[in-house]
C-alpha cells in the first residue's frame, strides 16, 4: 500500500513537471475539461433544479400580488377619471350659462428641447417648433409638471422661449388656497422666483401653490407656477418678502408642450366683447321698441301703404311717393276745405277718422255739381 501511494505521487509530480515545462499534455487536459465539465453539470443538475422550480413559484406570487395591487389602483383611477369628466362637464355648462368663450381644454403639441442660450445672465433656451408648426409670439411653453415660460423669438422650424426665471419675465399668479393675486417674477436663478408687492398681512404662507391666474391674456388660467418656499414678514416694511420654487423642472426638461388657446390679440378680443354685447342689447331692445308702439299709433309705420290717398277722393294724377319713415303726425286740416285733385299729404300722417271725414266731403261736394 505504501509503495504504490509513493508510485502514484512520483507519477502526479512527474506529471506537473511534464506538463509545466513542455506543452505534451495540453491536448489531453483539453479532454479530460470536457469530461469533467459535464460531470460538474450532471453534479450541479439537481441544485438548478430547485432553484428554478422556487423561483417560478416565488416571481408567480410576485406577479398575482402585483396584478391585484395594478388592478386595485386602475379602479380608483377610473373612479377618479369619472369624477374629474363629471367635473369638466359641470364646467362646460356653467361656463355656457355664464356666456363665456373661454376654452376648458386647450390644444397642445410636444416639442423637444434642442438648445440653450450660452449667455449666463438670460435664461432662454431653443426648440423645434417655429412658424412652420404654427406656433406664434407670445405663445405659452410648459412641462409634465407646470408653465416653464413663453414663445419670444419665432425661427421657420425653431423658436426660443423666455423662461420664466428669467430677470425681465413677469407672470400673473394666484394663490390656489384662497385666490390671492401677485406678481411672479424672475431671479436669474433657475431655482427661485420673487412675488413682488405682496402686503405684509396677505394671507400667504410657505408650501401654498401657485398657479396661473389668467391675467394679461397670456398664460392660460390653472397652470401650476410655483410652490411658496419662504415668507419674511418684516414689521418695518409694508411688504413680505416671498420666495417660490418652480414647478416645471426648468434645467431638466427635455419635452416641453406648446399651448394653442385664442390667437386673437387682447384688443381683437376686446372688440369682438363689444360687438357682440352690442348685438345682444340690440336684440334684447327689439321687444320693447315693439310693446311701446300702440302708445303712439302715428309712429307705427304700415308695412304696405295703402292709405296713400283719402279715402273716397278720385284717384287722379300722380301719386306722392310712399313713406318709408315715419314721420310727426300733422295739424288736422279744416274740415270745410275742398278736397284738392291730387293728394298733397300721405295719408300715414292723419288719423284715420279725419281721413273719413275728408272723404264724405268731398263726396257729398261731387252731388251738388
Amino acid at each position: 500500500m505504501g509503495v504504490r501511494l509513493l508510485v502514484l505521487v512520483v507519477l502526479s509530480v512527474a506529471l506537473m513537471v511534464v506538463d509545466s515545462q513542455f506543452t505534451v499534455l495540453k491536448p489531453v487536459r483539453s479532454q479530460m475539461s470536457l469530461v469533467l465539465m459535464q460531470s460538474y453539470w450532471i453534479t450541479d443538475l439537481p441544485q438548478r433544479l430547485w432553484q428554478g422550480v422556487a423561483s417560478q413559484f416565488g416571481s408567480r406570487t410576485e406577479l398575482v400580488a402585483e396584478n391585484e395591487k395594478l388592478k386595485t389602483e386602475a379602479l380608483l383611477l377610473q373612479g377618479r377619471l369619472q369624477k374629474l369628466a363629471a367635473l369638466t362637464e359641470q364646467n362646460v355648462r356653467l361656463r355656457e350659462l355664464l356666456n363665456s368663450s373661454a376654452l376648458v381644454n386647450e390644444k397642445v403639441e410636444v416639442a423637444e428641447l434642442i438648445g440653450m442660450d450660452p449667455n449666463p445672465f438670460t435664461h432662454r433656451i431653443l426648440i423645434n417648433k417655429g412658424e412652420r408648426d404654427g406656433v406664434v409670439l407670445g405663445q405659452p411653453v410648459l412641462d409634465a409638471r407646470g408653465l416653464m415660460g413663453q414663445v419670444v423669438e419665432l425661427m421657420p422650424y425653431t423658436s426660443r422661449v423666455l423662461l420664466l426665471t428669467d430677470t425681465t419675465h413677469s407672470i400673473p399668479v394666484q394663490v390656489n388656497r384662497n385666490g390671492l393675486r401677485a406678481i411672479a417674477s424672475g431671479t436669474g436663478n433657475p431655482e427661485r422666483l420673487e412675488l413682488r408687492h405682496v402686503a405684509d398681512t396677505a394671507d400667504i404662507k410657505e408650501g401654498d401653490l401657485l398657479v396661473s391666474s389668467g391675467l394679461g391674456q397670456r398664460f392660460p388660467a390653472g397652470y401650476p407656477v410655483a410652490t411658496v418656499k419662504e415668507v419674511i414678514h418684516d414689521s418695518g416694511q409694508p411688504f413680505a418678502i416671498v420666495r417660490a420654487v418652480p414647478t416645471a423642472a426648468l434645467n431638466r426638461s427635455r419635452y416641453l408642450l406648446l399651448v394653442f388657446t385664442d390667437s386673437r390679440s387682447p384688443e381683437q378680443r376686446a372688440s369682438d366683447a363689444a360687438q357682440a354685447q352690442e348685438a345682444a342689447d340690440r336684440q334684447g331692445l327689439t321687444p320693447a321698441i315693439d310693446a311701446a308702439a300702440p302708445a303712439n299709433p302715428a309712429a307705427v309705420v304700415s308695412p304696405i301703404p295703402t292709405a296713400t290717398f283719402p279715402i273716397g277722393a278720385p284717384v287722379t294724377g300722380t301719386p306722392s311717393a310712399p313713406v318709408h319713415a315715419p314721420k310727426p303726425p300733422a295739424a288736422p286740416a279744416p274740415a270745410a276745405a275742398p278736397a284738392p285733385s291730387a293728394p298733397s299729404a300721405p295719408a300715414a300722417s292723419v288719423p284715420a277718422a279725419q281721413a273719413g271725414g275728408r272723404g264724405a266731403a268731398s263726396t257729398t261736394h261731387r252731388e251738388r255739381h
